[in-house]
């Protein structure tokens, strides 16, 4: 075995689509997904809790709401008067700065009925489709601050991308109905969930150095992701020895343990594992990475 993880040469994994008439057209796509999804529901069901931790189905519509009217350069509403203040930096679920943010947006809208909420997600969504189309090259390629660290534009709207295509499914979740979660826009918002495995398999589930760790995925994102841990860890196409260990798991529940939304007890079930069983285990139980 080398020294170092070879580059893996899977398109879907190295390729950075970053194509800006495609990136934006799936975005688009994804803005209309979760118009579609919340289209129809009542004012009971656009306050239905949510797998979210202290939000609603209405609370992740006005989350991107809020992130899409910021990149447009606005500031949240101000603070209604006649609602008491809420310190958002109390709440249990708010650990960094980015959700003190969110929480910001979310708490000034909060006080809307879901139509208005959903007429306010079509303006926005519109507005920010002109400002990607009128958007050069040069802007697109120009680095910016992300969740990610600064990186050029065209890859932060692929992290949104797989924010927006997360958050529907988290909707569909929180309604029980189902949606299609592949196609082109699942696909390049998995490819951009699926980048950060060989850190969040080093850093967070403290892989050893040498193991050689390959996860296969059935279902709509079915592959098989082949990380070697050496002084860093990478893809790779195969392994010069057997996988330390092997993982296979629906490639849904991958996405939602990898989001924290589910928790692994409920589901240990559904995972098989083959070689270290153990370290198996510690790899899942640690492998929610998004803030």
């Amino acid at each position: 075995m080398s020294d170092s993880p070879k580059s893996s040469e899977n398109p879907t994994i190295a390729d950075p689509t970053l194509d800006k008439g495609e990136l934006t057209a799936l975005l688009s796509e994804q803005w209309q997904a979760i118009d579609d999804l919340v289209a129809g529901l009542d004012e009971s069901a656009w306050r239905t809790p949510s797998i979210l931790p202290g939000w609603t189905v209405f609370d992740i519509v006005a989350h991107v709401v809020g992130t899409e009217s910021w990149l447009l350069g606005e500031k949240p509403p101000a603070h209604d008067p006649e609602r008491p203040k809420t310190d958002v930096h109390d709440l249990p679920h708010v650990r960094n700065e980015t959700a003190v943010l969110n929480e910001i947006w979310i708490d000034r809208l909060r006080s809307m009925p879901g139509a208005r909420l959903l007429a306010l997600y079509r303006e926005v969504t519109d507005r920010r489709r002109a400002a990607l189309a009128a958007m050069t090259d040069d802007a697109w390629a120009t680095p910016t601050i992300s969740p990610i660290g600064q990186v050029p534009y065209g890859r932060f709207m692929r992290v949104r991308l797989f924010d927006c295509w997360l958050h529907e499914l988290d909707i569909a979740d929180s309604l029980g109905v189902r949606v299609a979660e592949g196609g082109a826009r699942g696909e390049r918002a998995f490819v951009e969930f699926a980048g950060s495995l060989p850190r969040v398999v080093a850093k967070l589930g403290k892989a050893p150095a040498g193991s050689r760790v390959e996860f296969v995925l059935t279902g709509e994102f079915a592959r098989s992701l082949r990380i070697e841990v050496a002084e860093r860890a990478g893809f790779v196409d195969s392994f010069a020895e057997p996988p330390t260990v092997r993982i296979t798991l629906d490639s849904g529940l991958f996405v939602r343990l990898g989001g924290g939304r589910v928790a692994l007890e409920d589901h240990l079930g559904e995972i098989d594992f083959a070689g270290e069983e153990k370290l198996g285990l510690q790899l899942v139980r640690n492998l929610a990475f998004t803030i």
